[in-house]
């Protein structure tokens, strides 16, 4: 059998007021071993940090494995059997991006199957089992990534973020999902508030890659957060306490861990972080890396 090992990173979407707009990836890996076989599916899951797998299914509906697929169709490649062995560190249902590199993880494995360097189509590729494409994007490139659709085709621009941010997850025992945190968003917002949400996106563009000191403001959020925060009362909290202390924190992704967009790797001691785990994170610059097994 011949194989590839596979290096994906985490993500946080949105960043506050960029909505399935800005990603970024974030220093929290899974490594996925793929090997040709002869025939069959073999599929191996381990636990390196995701807070359980119990769930997560052994057969043809793995992400990972329907992401192999997808891209051998794509590249006509055939691959007779396949032998995954996925250690997962990302946390699950987190907010952390953990299919989007789920399903990165797979296309970049399909692609090295097929003997193909990746390319524009592989983003594409990835984008359509979410449907939106700042998760994918940043575990695919790295750094700091601002995502969109023009049609049924997804784009994405990668940008290097500042050096000086460090940022703080706090991330909570329970889990969010994200179909049902977007069944809370409301069909139509206030114009002011989407006004809003441009002109801090787009402001969060600057603080993010040039000026850090600019996060607090560039982080502020009335597009969704607030409509998402009976989903996770306690993250909603620890947010609105923490910017209250002066850090650029928000939801990271659909929720419920907290990001907080420090230049500092701390959280103030006067804020209560109990019942969740905190840890700092470098923000990944390289995204998916493949390497022959």
């Amino acid at each position: 059998m011949n194989g590839f090992r596979v290096t994906v990173p985490a993500s946080t979407a949105n960043l506050g007021p960029g909505f399935d707009a800005l990603g970024m990836a974030l220093g929290r890996y899974d490594v996925v071993e793929v090997r040709v076989a002869d025939s069959g599916l073999k599929v191996e899951v381990t636990d390196a940090g995701a807070g359980g797998v119990e769930d997560v299914p052994t057969d043809e509906t793995h992400l990972v494995v329907r992401a192999v697929r997808r891209a051998c169709a794509h590249l006509g490649a055939e691959v007779p059997g396949l032998h995954l062995r996925c250690a997962n560190a990302i946390p699950h249902a987190r907010g952390l991006g953990s299919s989007a590199a789920a399903v990165v993880s797979g296309i970049a494995a399909g692609y090295a199957l097929a003997g193909r360097p990746l390319d524009g189509d592989a983003l594409q590729l990835a984008a359509e089992f979410e449907g939106h494409a700042d998760n994918a994007a940043a575990s695919l490139l790295g750094g700091l990534v601002i995502a969109w659709a023009e049609g049924d085709r997804f784009h994405a621009e990668r940008l290097t973020p500042s050096a000086e941010i460090r940022p703080v997850l706090a991330i909570p025992p329970t889990r969010s999902s994200t179909e049902a945190t977007r069944g809370l968003l409301p069909a139509e917002v206030p114009l002011a508030d989407a006004a809003h949400n441009a002109g801090r996106a787009a402001l969060a563009v600057r603080a993010l890659t040039e000026r850090p000191e600019l996060l607090l403001a560039a982080t502020e959020d009335r597009l969704h957060q607030e409509y998402r925060a009976p989903a996770y009362p306690a993250s909603a909290a620890l947010v609105r306490t923490l910017r209250a202390h002066g850090v650029p924190a928000t939801i990271s992704g659909a929720g419920p861990t907290v990001l907080a967009l420090t230049t500092t790797g701390i959280l103030p001691s006067a804020v209560d972080v109990s019942g969740f785990d905190v840890a700092e994170l470098v923000v990944d610059t390289a995204g998916v890396q493949v390497a022959a097994l």
